[in-house]
């Protein structure tokens, strides 16, 4: 699943960077954005820069004369990530985060970086991607605003703070997806009076081409006529990528200031096809989270000395 993780701010000018935007939620995401607001400077941040063209040509076809920039970052790579950090400080778009609003983000292995792949597509890429774009993130008295895509598998209980990577468990989406619900209460205690405040969605049950890959074929042909009928008793049903990102859009109409810290905001289609956003309490306490977060500023400072000793960063 693709994790847009959106940042916001609030002038004249708004300007939205997007991960993982050439397929799934995240390219729905571009297409409701710029519907909701043409005058954006869409960012499409992508790991297979093929694809992105691919996707930036579909969006302009549908909203021609759009704004659309395309950034190559894989966020499960650590030196990826830090560098694309610096190309959006140094190149045009940095003034866009000055003076607009600013940005809008299963099998593991280990990574190049010695990371589990999962933990650092879905968290670590993200939280370092934030940090290193800290200088440009609530300045000038606007508020910034990010929001994670969580999933309503987030269980309290496939997360360990001992083994917060889940290098030992066989649910490391779940572990992963309740670390980002952990990490954002974290990044609000520590960023709120910098001007930067953080939320979460759930999308629902979306059908995407991660969806569709769980099962074969011909088991898809056999459910797919159930599935639908159970959308027709159940709002978490969400179906189609557009419809997952409501609470994504709906986020991004409101004053990040406003919204409570402790809600995940999910994203639900009723049985007569009408999408809504509903709030619910996440499973979180605020002292779990501050330990989260503080293990994530201890493995940033021991990844950054690793990268600077082997010169991974040239």
């Amino acid at each position: 699943m693709t994790v847009p993780a959106v940042s916001r701010a609030t002038l004249a000018r708004r300007v939205v960077l997007v991960t993982g935007a050439n397929s799934g939620i995240g390219l729905a995401l571009c297409q409701r954005l710029l519907s909701e607001d043409n005058q954006i400077h869409l960012c499409m941040a992508c790991r297979n820069m093929q694809k992105a063209e691919t996707a930036k040509s579909e969006l302009l076809l549908s909203h021609p004369g759009a704004d659309i920039s395309l950034l190559k970052v894989d966020v499960g790579n650590i030196s990826s990530v830090i560098k694309a950090a610096e190309a959006i400080k140094q190149r045009k778009v940095f003034n866009m985060f000055q003076t607009g609003e600013g940005l809008l983000i299963q099998e593991d292995w280990l990574t190049d970086d010695g990371l589990q792949q999962v933990f650092m597509t879905n968290v670590f890429g993200h939280f370092l991607l934030i940090r290193n774009l800290e200088p440009v993130l609530g300045q000038a008295g606007c508020a910034s605003q990010l929001v994670w895509t969580s999933s309503s598998n987030a269980r309290k209980s496939a997360f360990s703070l001992t083994d917060y990577q889940h290098s030992q468990g066989q649910e490391s989406y779940s572990s992963s997806k309740y670390a980002t619900d952990l990490l954002s209460v974290g990044l609000n205690k520590h960023y709120n009076s910098k001007g930067l405040f953080s939320s979460v969605v759930c999308p629902g049950f979306v059908l995407t081409n991660l969806t569709y890959g769980i099962f074969p074929p011909f088991i898809w042909t056999l459910i797919t006529p159930i599935m639908w009928l159970i959308c027709v008793f159940t709002n978490s049903f969400t179906r189609s990528p557009y419809n997952g990102t409501e609470a994504l859009v709906w986020l991004f109409t409101q004053k990040p200031e406003s919204l409570d810290p402790m809600v995940k905001y999910h994203s639900c289609t009723s049985g007569l096809g009408n999408n809504y956003v509903s709030s619910r309490k996440m499973d979180v306490d605020v002292e779990t989270a501050e330990i989260f977060y503080q293990e994530l500023l201890k493995l940033e400072g021991k990844m950054k000395e690793k990268i600077n000793i082997t010169g991974d960063h040239s």
